[in-house]
């Protein structure tokens, strides 16, 4: 839902469509693809180019999933739901040419920004946080907290880590089934796919054993083992935390902070920026790319079952329209729970594989409020003025993040059903570097917000529910920036259950499935989906419940294409 306080926001604004040519559907294709989410759209790219014609049908009226741009407030565009981009895989960038289909990324640098609520010593104002590329002045800002700190460098140390487990992101994971009783041509195609993990294996060399405990461990073994200063640690405990339902002292937290720094841009490794006319024109210059080599690409073509012949063999798709469109291939970007209990006919699934589907976990933690103001907050910590931007405007604001204290505390008071009472808010103002987002003088904020459940004490989010807890982040914003309450002209507030609904996020989860170790690399979202191929015959994942999971990364998409394509060579 959304709120404003002008008198010409009170209906819907005009959605920002996707500019796309008028296809007619045809009735059968080589390969189909349910969902435009990025995947689906890098999916549909690949094997476009593999020479298969291609249909992409998206159930709403804009295409991007949760990479989109959407005018919700009138002159306002905003990356709705993803927000920035660091993880789209490189070598995807490149094959797909998406430079010349029109994407265009602002870098931000420096990266971060934690202000504090404190009373300033002697007049000055309250200290912060801010870290980016410069080592020099990271040195400087974290020797305000700990000079002992300052002179670490066991951060260079992750970010090694997450550049060796690279070649697992581009490639499917280990065939161990076809490795151990399958054909000779499988057991050697098998035998490829150990050939990425063979390699993270040579890259970390000595630091396997880092590595693992990083993987398994709470991030706060960890971090508590290299640092003393309280916001620098939960500064680098939010990526840990980021998304999931979880807290900087559970296990696992170490791969998801891991996962949030394995990112490049322009090279630079680690770097995150703000995509020109926001999140959407990613999918949009996907969706360009596959359409120059002859893909279809529709919205508004909600898909009601996926079609299977009496030989267990996917048939194509139902509209929920009553058009069938046939094809013995079928990708699905939705969810797995979407894909198999909502999509596919629980008649040729077994019992066992529908109850093992049902435990897959999507529990979020997210609420995210996009904000329409007419002015820049201005933080008492690294105050500006006439309104104009500091470099701190332009990077992830990590407020209430002064202790990991008051992270735990968000998180168990969700855990208990409960919406945090100090939340855990990451504040991004994009339109600081990009502004074609909102009108002269105005900006778009977006405010990634944990933890909210599913459900506030056992029963269903009211507008009211929404209202209120909007406002008390809010509230937490006005004391560290004064002022931002009356500069909002208006907001959008999605809370989990609206994630799922408008985008299709089952639990509201933003990386399709919770991402714990028992949901990764072998596991993810199962042991016998883990190499993108389902019971149906034909039928195939290519979303982020997939490996190697969340982010607006592609390689699920990529690599479902390449099963696709793999399959159909040896049939």
């Amino acid at each position: 839902m959304w709120t404003s306080r002008t008198k010409n926001a009170a209906a819907f604004g005009t959605v920002t469509r996707f500019m796309r040519r008028h296809f007619t559907i045809k009735s059968q294709y080589d390969a189909l693809v349910i969902g435009g989410g990025h995947n689906g759209l890098v999916a549909a790219a690949y094997l476009q180019r593999g020479g298969l014609k291609t249909a992409v049908l998206e159930r709403r009226h804009v295409l991007g999933g949760a990479a989109v741009t959407e005018e919700i407030i009138p002159g306002f565009r905003f990356s709705r739901c993803s927000y920035v981009l660091s993880l789209l895989r490189p070598h995807i960038y490149s094959d797909l040419e998406l430079k010349k289909h029109g994407l265009k990324v602002y870098m931000r640098d420096p990266h971060a920004f934690t202000p504090m609520l404190e009373e300033g010593l002697r007049g000055a104002p309250p200290r912060s946080l801010t870290l980016g590329s410069d080592v020099a002045m990271n040195q400087k800002e974290i020797s305000k907290f700990s000079q002992k700190d300052a002179e670490a460098s066991k951060w260079k140390s992750l970010t090694n880590l997450a550049a060796a487990i690279h070649p697992l992101l581009d490639a499917p994971p280990v065939d161990i089934p076809s490795a151990t009783t399958g054909s000779l041509r499988k057991r050697l195609a098998a035998a490829r796919t150990a050939v990425p993990l063979v390699k993270c294996g040579l890259a970390l060399g000595t630091k396997i054993p880092g590595f693992y405990e990083i993987l398994t461990a709470p991030i706060m073994k960890i971090l508590n083992r290299w640092f003393d200063s309280e916001p620098l640690k939960a500064t680098l405990a939010t990526d840990g935390v980021i998304g999931a339902m979880t807290s900087p002292s559970n296990p696992g937290s170490g791969y998801v902070l891991l996962h949030h720094v394995m990112g490049e841009l322009e090279k630079e490794k680690g770097a995150w920026g703000y995509v020109e006319g926001g999140m959407g024109r990613v999918s949009e210059a996907i969706a360009s790319s596959a359409r120059s080599h002859g893909a279809d690409i529709f919205t508004e073509k909600d898909v009601d079952q996926v079609l299977v012949g009496s030989d267990g063999a996917v048939k194509g798709v139902g509209l929920k329209d009553g058009t069938e469109i046939r094809s013995k291939v079928v990708l699905s970007n939705a969810t797995p729970d979407v894909t198999f209990r909502k999509l596919t006919p629980r008649t040729v699934l077994s019992p066992e594989f529908i109850r093992a589907v049902e435990q897959i976990d999507y529990t979020s933690p997210v609420t995210k409020i996009n904000v329409a103001v007419d002015s820049l907050p201005n933080f008492l910590a690294a105050p500006t003025a006439n309104g104009k931007p500091g470099p701190h405007h332009q990077c992830s604001i990590h407020i209430n993040c002064e202790s990991v204290d008051v992270l735990e505390t968000a998180y168990k008071e969700a855990l208990n059903g409960r919406p945090s009472s100090r939340p855990m808010v990451e504040m991004t103002v994009p339109s600081v570097l990009d502004p074609t987002l909102a009108p002269p003088g105005c900006h778009v904020i977006s405010l990634f917000t944990q933890f909210t459940p599913y459900h506030i004490e056992g029963k269903e989010w009211t507008d009211q529910d929404r209202e209120a807890y909007a406002d008390r982040v809010f509230d937490w914003v006005e004391q560290y920036a004064p002022g931002f309450k009356s500069s909002v002209i208006g907001r959008d507030i999605l809370v989990p259950p609206d994630l799922e609904k408008i985008f299709g996020l089952t639990g509201g989860n933003i990386f399709h499935g919770s991402m714990p170790l028992d949901q990764l690399y072998l596991a993810r979202p199962l042991p016998c989906l883990s190499n993108y191929r389902s019971p149906v015959k034909g039928l195939y994942l290519c979303g982020s419940g997939s490996h190697p999971g969340g982010g607006v990364m592609g390689s699920p998409g990529w690599n479902a294409a390449l099963a696709v394509m793999a399959d159909l060579k040896h049939q």
